[in-house]
């Protein structure tokens, strides 16, 4: 008996020690919020991919590049 209250001293020593203590134990952990769904991902991929295509069809680069991506994927 001596042993395991020794023992769990000891484990409760170290929780403490490295902080696990302070932490709430009844809060669960905060679920991130989801971004978008995998369907509209696609599509923003598909979109942006189908701009690339025409920036390089229309043989653009540097600052003209970005600026129609950018008027293209905004545009619906």
């Amino acid at each position: 008996m001596r042993l395991s209250a020794a023992a769990a001293a000891i484990c409760l020593g170290l929780s403490v020690a490295n902080g696990y203590a302070d932490a709430p134990a009844d809060k669960p952990p905060a679920a991130a919020p989801a971004a978008s769904t995998p369907s509209d991902a696609a599509a923003k991929h598909a979109k942006r991919t189908a701009c690339l295509k025409q920036a390089k069809t229309k043989k653009l680069v540097g600052a003209d590049k970005t600026a129609f991506l950018k008027t293209c994927i905004d545009s619906p």
